[in-house]
């Protein structure tokens, strides 16, 4: 389903000074660029072109330049704190976030936070203006909900709850049978439903698997999703739209909201167009990127028109 577009006074106004919950802002956003593609922010260093290695901040680099090939298919970036947890990393994640919000694109960090209560306030810090500055951020709900109060208690921010996750190993402990029949992975689902006070809490479900993911869906009607999956791990497309986005009724989010992933697909599909680390033509490289960007939008509007 198509959204309306944002007015003209809210997109002239800078990205991180609206005054506005996470999932109305996620909302204009998609409206602005009508896409829902989340692009992954996930530098590894031993897939960085060579020509970047004598950047100052070579992850760094390269985000600036995924940003400018991918921002008018994107919806929101990803960045995943594990690729950053250096004193040059944090440098590159803080310019990173900054970049994006000059391009008016939410900025997700994805880094699974969830801990007792002082260090989950510290965890927590990164969504402030003096701190990485990130819009929201991924939690993991496995020590119960004073874990997660921190973020929970920020309204402008979104917060996306781990629930049924795209790796095979998920299946370990999110697909346990409760005795309320129900598996573990719809229990947190109603659980974080239940945590939404402040309209801004959605999940996170992997699009590897589509039953699941529909199952989710019918247990949280109104909690959108963030669904990885879709790009190196083959997750199921169709679904990904048809379960992942939703109208939150505790927001005034105008159009249905929720955002599907892709990381090592388009950032590195230089690689795929045989543009190789070390003999890369630095403007085919990342056109490459755009180009999966813009496909993976083409595939998703596909089946939300």
């Amino acid at each position: 389903m198509a959204v309306r577009r944002a007015t003209e006074t809210l997109e002239s106004l800078p990205f991180a000074t609206l005054p506005m919950r996470f999932f109305e802002r996620l909302a204009d956003r998609i409206a602005t660029v009508d896409s829902v593609v989340s692009v992954g922010l996930d530098p590894d260093p031993a897939r960085i072109p060579d020509f970047l290695a004598d950047a100052d901040l070579p992850r760094w680099a390269f985000n600036r330049r995924i940003i400018d090939a991918t921002h008018e298919h994107a919806a929101c970036f990803k960045p995943n704190a594990a690729f950053y947890e250096d004193a040059d990393g944090w440098r590159a994640l803080r310019e990173t976030i900054a970049y994006a919000h000059g391009k008016d694109v939410p900025v997700l960090l994805d880094a699974k936070r969830g801990d007792i209560g002082n260090t989950a306030r510290q965890y927590s810090s990164a969504l402030d203006g003096d701190g990485l500055n990130a819009d929201a951020i991924t939690v993991n709900p496995y020590m119960g909900r004073d874990s997660l109060e921190p973020f929970l208690s920020r309204t402008e921010a979104g917060v996306f709850v781990l629930c049924r996750t795209s790796n095979s190993g998920g299946a370990d402990l999110q697909d346990l049978e409760l005795e309320t029949g129900e598996p573990v992975y719809e229990r947190i689902a109603a659980l974080a439903d239940l945590w939404n006070a402040n309209g801004n809490v959605g999940l996170v479900v992997g699009a590897t698997n589509p039953d699941e993911l529909e199952s989710v869906r019918e247990t949280v009607p109104d909690l959108p999703f963030l669904v990885p999956g879709v790009g190196a791990q083959g997750g199921d497309v169709e679904a990904a739209v048809e379960h992942g986005l939703t109208a939150p009724q505790a927001t005034n989010a105008d159009g249905e909201v929720g955002l599907v992933n892709s990381s090592r697909g388009i950032i590195f599909a230089g690689e795929d167009a045989g543009e190789t680390a070390v003999s890369a033509d630095e403007s085919a490289y990342f056109r490459a990127a755009g180009d999966s960007a813009k496909r993976l939008k083409r595939r998703l509007n596909d089946y939300r028109d």
